[in-house]
């Protein structure tokens, strides 16, 4: 009896040791290239993943939309054709977290000091537990930095965007805050972007300047000009099938891995969009103008009104959760 229990133990072991064996691998899926903070961010948690689970987990980082536009990407997530990504915070209000949508309103952070006071506090993981019953879990969120209008045409008051055709993501926030400047709101997957102002689909955009620089827009827009109106930032999600069923070493390993690239993702983003800025200024290409504190005043005088204007679609609760977070005056 006694043999028979222990080849009873050893056949048991033996079939339960695959399942932590194998390589997990996870597929991590985003829309911009390699060398934005994004792009780097995505390599950093890949290298520090493989090397904290000591080869037991693969991750496969697939950049500049190779397996999936903005629009496909979060559905492939929930049907579990890829365990990662890193969509920007206006990809949730489409798929029904409508309160991710705080983070467009135009002028809500002075700085990164203001904005980390959120996606580091209380108000940012409020909102990530939003995303649990849509089958997501939500891990970090990642800067890549403020955005900055383009346009053929010099931009130094809101009419001058008056009845351009602007892209911007999938977000109503986003449309209301183009329309408070009398702009015309164009909604595109980013990959499409250099293409609408090549052939002059759109007439400018609004960007961080490492996603304006890396995918070249420098080359078909001859003015910028650094408004720093809104925040373009993403969140890492998972799979949360995926996700719950992870043995908890590996879990716990994942995390850790999670929050290295995070505080690398947020050090780089300032760093790489300065750096950009000057590359923009270098090429000769685009003109950059700098507003005047009078003159970025006009613009957030223009656009603050979209605040009250979206507080009943993303929740004056989770806004007011924001104010208090950065003491916002208006």
């Amino acid at each position: 009896m006694t043999k028979a229990l222990t080849a009873l133990t050893i056949s048991a072991a033996l079939l339960a040791a695959p399942a932590f064996a194998e390589t997990i691998n996870i597929k991590f899926s985003h829309v911009v290239a390699v060398d934005t903070p994004k792009g780097q961010a995505a390599e950093f948690f890949k290298k520090r993943a493989e090397e904290l689970t000591g080869g037991k987990v693969k991750v496969d980082v697939y950049p500049n939309s190779q397996l999936y536009k903005d629009k496909e990407e979060m559905e492939a997530l929930q049907l579990g054709a890829v365990q990662m990504l890193a969509p920007s915070l206006a990809k949730f209000g489409p798929l029904g977290v409508k309160d991710f949508e705080v983070f467009d309103l135009p002028f809500i952070f002075n700085n990164y000091d203001d904005l980390h006071k959120v996606t580091k506090g209380e108000a940012g993981k409020a909102l990530l537990a939003k995303l649990e019953p849509k089958g997501i879990k939500g891990l970090a969120y990642w800067d890549n930095g403020f955005k900055s209008m383009s346009a053929n045409t010099p931009i130094k008051t809101p009419a001058d965007l008056k009845g351009k055709k602007l892209r911007i993501q999938n977000s109503k926030v986003l449309e209301e805050q183009m329309r408070a400047i009398k702009a015309i709101p164009q909604m595109l997957a980013f990959s499409e972007v250099y293409q609408a102002l090549q052939t002059g689909v759109v007439d400018g955009t609004e960007n961080p300047i490492s996603n304006f620089y890396t995918q070249k827009m420098h080359e078909v827009q001859k003015y910028m000009t650094i408004t720093d109106h809104g925040y373009l930032g993403y969140a890492v999600i998972v799979n949360k099938k995926f996700w719950d069923e992870l043995p908890a070493d590996i879990r716990g390993q994942l995390e850790t891995a999670m929050v290295e690239a995070t505080d690398y993702a947020n050090n780089i983003a300032k760093e790489k969009n300065d750096q950009d800025l000057e590359a923009v200024k270098a090429s000769g290409k685009t003109e950059v103008t700098v507003l005047t504190p009078e003159e970025r005043a006009a613009f957030r005088s223009a656009m603050l009104p979209v605040h009250d204007k979206m507080a009943g679609r993303i929740g004056k609760e989770t806004i007011d959760a924001v104010y208090k977070a950065v003491s916002f005056q208006k």
